[in-house]
């Protein structure tokens, strides 16, 4: 199959994966009718009189920006993974090798278990400060990394990222100890979930990932060039130490962005590359968007799941990642090994 072919049938399954997400559930609502409901909300064609109020409070309100908003929350995620594999030059790199999952649900945690609450912001302080503990851990074990090497190999950024990002969880794991009236308010918020998400929450992230990609495929030339490596690179014009923490910067804004709304969801970084590596070939160009439609489709699967398989109640969406992603991992790390 050609690549025209191939994104054309990959931009058609995700729409019909966003159909699914919001028309499956406890409330089963055929294709028609949500079509229906958002041709008249967004372009304000009739709506037919057969439908009722319900149907599209449930399509409008709830369904459809959770669907939106987990597949933002899955494309953002898969293009961090897709930047953080590459510029590492390691098949198992994620959000979690450089602790931007942990600064952030350590951020998350401090809010919930204090109270914490900054006027402007209100019920965003909890994503603002997730978003920014995140991105300081990642900024404090890069410029460690820095100090500890000056060449700044990938290998030093893994395992001083791998190190910061244990000290981070023995903290949360403190504050989890001690605050046990919030016991299960953390403990959800780090299995993520996308219950009582609205139009506020995707209207926020959308411009956040889109230009966030829209930025990082500007640098999809350098890209292509480093994979040869960086001495390479270096002697081809690239400056591979720029390049590394401005691309490093964006991966970490859009999984912090990501998981400050939602909780902590992993092994979509770490699933998405590969899988589309495998479709696609190599080239970032094509890369990048196609592992936020892959990434954005199986969060939302993921999240139809979670929602469905015992309901009315409601499974952690980070559950059902991880059922499948363990396995992922295993796959990719003993096929690695054995290569």
């Amino acid at each position: 199959m050609k690549t025209k072919s191939k994104i054309l049938v990959s931009i058609i399954i995700s729409i019909i994966v966003l159909m699914m997400g919001v028309g499956l559930g406890s409330v089963r609502l055929p294709a028609p009718e949500v079509i229906n409901v958002i041709m008249n909300k967004v372009f304000s064609t009739p709506l037919k009189p057969t439908i009722p109020t319900m149907s599209v409070s449930i399509v409008w309100n709830l369904r459809l920006p959770r669907s939106l908003l987990a597949f933002l929350v899955g494309g953002a995620l898969a293009v961090s993974g897709t930047i953080m594999q590459s510029v590492l030059k390691n098949p198992l790199a994620s959000s979690y090798t450089l602790g931007v999952s942990s600064g952030a649900s350590l951020g998350a945690a401090l809010v919930i278990v204090t109270g914490f609450n900054i006027p402007f912001l209100g019920l965003f302080t909890l994503p603002a400060t997730g978003l920014t503990f995140g991105l300081l851990t990642v900024f404090l074990a890069v410029k460690f990394a820095s100090k500890m090497d000056n060449s700044l190999e990938n290998n030093t950024i893994i395992l001083v990222g791998m190190v910061f990002s244990l000290f981070v969880n023995a903290m949360l794991t403190l504050i989890t100890a001690m605050a046990r009236d919030h016991l299960a308010q953390l403990t959800f918020w780090q299995m993520g979930s996308f219950s009582l998400k609205d139009w506020s929450n995707v209207v926020i992230l959308f411009p956040i990932v889109v230009i966030g990609t829209i930025i990082i495929l500007s640098y999809s030339k350098e890209m292509d060039i480093m994979t040869f490596g960086e001495e390479q690179a270096m002697t081809m014009g690239v400056d591979v130490h720029k390049i590394k923490w401005l691309l490093l910067g964006l991966s970490a804004a859009l999984t912090g962005s990501a998981i400050a709304f939602v909780g902590v969801i992993g092994f979509i970084d770490l699933i998405a590359p590969h899988v589309v590596r495998k479709i696609f070939g190599s080239s970032h160009k094509l890369v990048i968007p196609m592992s936020m439609i892959f990434g954005g489709s199986f969060m939302v699967v993921c999240d139809l799941v979670a929602r469905t398989i015992v309901s009315p109640s409601e499974l952690p969406v980070g559950a059902i990642t991880a059922l499948v992603g363990a396995p992922f991992f295993a796959y990719v790390y003993f096929s690695r090994r054995k290569g």
